[in-house]
């Protein structure tokens, strides 16, 4: 099958930093990534935006970003077309998914998923849900781990209070159903998706609740604001930087093993991907994509899918 791998692909790239409507160009040619010992070449299906792409783009972390030209995206889900000598895990046709950034800020990858083709290493990768399409499954991984990432280091268990702010964003939706995972109350999304009291943070004083909080999951920057929600003793995690002296701020590392561990909860519905309505967009109209992305109206995210 690798002998039917194509020298050249389709891909969207930006070679000065920018808005993406100004710098975001289609290229009809681009080299397909070479795939190293311990990689895999996917070919793509569908791809997830995050407000980490268009930041990148707009130089928000130059000094540590990798050399320009650049191919954008982090969330992926397709199938092996190629794997390298040391790869265990998979083989040529196996359907995966997977953030490809092992650290999101630190030199992500040239070639990234909004393309034919990318590469990754194996263990930023798992095996597809069975039950969900390769757009649902791309929706997932950089939210997803960082939900869970989030709520390790807050150490949440079943019985503890959480206040997630930020809860219909795309980190927000799933760390209201993975903590829901960990809860023994029936949890009617937000009521649906486990929310017991869906609250508009810009609107409401959160910290004016009589009811105090065992962990509040900053996923918007309002982290001075969740101390006064949080109980003495609680915990505050927030993933929006600079963070706040006693809170637990940290930048996801990508881990398809984390993945793994949530495919039970996903193969049986209790936690279900959150996609927005107007997704998902083709792979030619990727600069509507992320104008739409940076309105902060999406609901869910905001999926590629099919990539031709």
């Amino acid at each position: 099958m690798a002998s039917s791998i194509p020298t050249h692909m389709k891909a969207w790239t930006y070679s000065e930093y920018g808005k993406s409507s100004q710098v975001l160009k289609f290229e009809s040619s681009v080299p397909v990534p070479d795939v190293k010992d311990d990689q895999v070449l996917i070919k793509v299906a569908a791809v997830s935006l995050n407000p980490i792409d268009y930041k990148r783009m707009e130089a928000a972390f130059a000094p540590t970003d990798s050399p320009l030209p650049t191919i954008p995206g982090y969330d992926v889900a397709g199938v092996v077309v190629k794997v390298g000598n040391e790869v265990t895990k998979f083989k040529v046709g196996d359907e995966v998914y997977g953030d490809i950034n092992e650290k999101a800020l630190d030199h992500p990858k040239v070639n990234g998923s909004l393309a034919e083709y990318t590469a990754a290493e194996e263990k930023l990768l798992a095996h597809k849900p069975q039950n969900l399409s390769f757009g649902e499954a791309a929706s997932l991984p950089l939210t997803i781990e960082t939900a869970y990432e989030g709520l390790e280091r807050a150490e949440f268990s079943a019985g503890k209070s959480i206040l997630v702010l930020g809860g219909a964003g795309g980190v927000g939706t799933h760390v209201i159903q993975v903590a829901a995972t960990a809860s023994t109350k029936k949890l009617q999304v937000l009521r649906d998706l486990g929310a017991d009291l869906p609250i508009d943070y810009t609107k409401d004083n959160f910290e004016d609740l009589p009811e105090k909080f065992d962990v509040v999951y900053d996923a918007v920057g309002e982290t001075e604001r969740a101390f006064k929600a949080v109980k003495e003793g609680g915990k505050v995690v927030t993933i929006v930087p600079p963070g706040f002296s006693t809170a637990i701020f940290f930048i996801l590392k990508s881990d398809g093993t984390i993945l793994e561990k949530l495919r039970p909860h996903l193969e049986s519905c209790k936690i279900k991907p959150i996609i927005d309505p107007k997704s998902p967009f083709p792979f030619s109209e990727t600069v509507e994509a992320f104008s739409y992305l940076e309105t902060n109206r999406a609901t869910g995210k905001v999926v590629i899918d099919p990539i031709p």
